[in-house]
């Protein structure tokens, strides 16, 4: 049986899903600025090993509906989102995967719900531990200014900056070509971004079109409304403040990414297994950067196959 595209009602929501398989069941959850179609080389291999998946547009994004209000973004909303799917799919659990925002709705998932999702894997994002104040507040006290998350809080400023040139934005996003998560003072993320010629060899023009078709449709909005609930996920996870994710976990990442290399990440994934006992492996891509689902496809499947044969 082919991917199957269609909708389903969920905590509020009509989520647009691509499913296909039988089995046990793996939800697959996207990270910004991305869609379900990310995942377009995991489905078919993770199919084929014996699982029913499903990849869904997350909250905000392609064809799911997308909330006007800022607060309709926080981290309860997107796990509520995925515990919903789930019941909605049938299941009473599923092992959850995530790259990027994903990853950290499914570790959220994987931490407040581990009767829901008995095994979590993720990309590119760690898990970090929460903080002693709230993070905004934190990169503010460490003298950093200009960091991506602070220029996301603005409402409207860089969806103008994105939608001026749909094609430029997310060439600069994906190729990370001179991209730097914290820009120069007065300037947009991407404006001024030198675009190769070709495209690197993970994607090709055809592909950059779908998502530069849908985001023009939808928007930034949705997305970026993730980034400007950080201080309010801070607020809202008190009540799980130095948990422990004990369910079997993997985590995957590339080594040119600059997630783990940079502020935040590095310290992050050499201290993870502290707050996830439930670690069976760390797995470092030589010479991969952040869409490592789509950059190296063969690895990231390989890697998440026996994660789950192993279960």
């Amino acid at each position: 049986m082919s991917a199957q595209t269609r909708m389903v009602t969920v905590n509020g929501l009509d989520m647009q899903i691509v499913e296909q398989g039988q089995g046990p069941l793996l939800v697959l959850c996207h990270g910004w600025p991305e869609l379900s179609y990310s995942w377009r080389h995991q489905i078919p291999a993770l199919v084929a090993a014996g699982y029913r998946v499903v990849a869904p547009d997350m909250r905000g994004y392609g064809g799911t509906s997308a909330p006007d209000a800022i607060d309709a973004y926080t981290i309860h909303h997107l796990v509520g989102d995925i515990v919903a799917l789930v019941a909605a799919l049938g299941e009473s659990s599923a092992v959850i995967v995530g790259h990027d925002w994903g990853a950290n709705v499914a570790w959220h998932c994987a931490m407040f719900r581990p009767d829901i999702f008995p095994a979590v894997a993720t990309l590119s994002v760690p898990l970090r531990r929460r903080g002693a104040v709230r993070p905004l507040d934190a990169l503010t006290q460490q003298g950093v200014t200009t960091f991506y998350w602070q220029y996301f809080q603005t409402p409207g400023t860089v969806e103008a900056e994105f939608a001026r040139d749909w094609d430029h934005a997310l060439r600069a996003v994906y190729y990370g070509s001179g991209l730097s998560l914290t820009l120069k003072p007065g300037r947009g993320m991407v404006e001024d971004a030198k675009i190769p010629d070709r495209p690197p060899a993970w994607i090709d023009d055809q592909e950059i079109a779908h998502y530069v078709r849908e985001f023009a449709r939808t928007g930034l909005r949705g997305g970026i409304n993730w980034y400007r609930n950080i201080d309010r996920n801070w607020e809202l996870t008190a009540p799980w403040q130095d948990a422990r994710i004990r369910q079997p976990a993997l985590f995957i990442a590339g080594s040119r990414d600059p997630v783990i290399t940079g502020l935040i990440g590095e310290r992050a994934v050499q201290t993870m297994e502290q707050i996830v006992p439930g670690l069976r492996g760390k797995i470092i891509i030589e010479g991969a950067g952040h869409w490592i689902q789509q950059e190296r496809p063969d690895e990231v499947n390989a890697a998440l196959i026996e994660f789950l044969k192993g279960l």
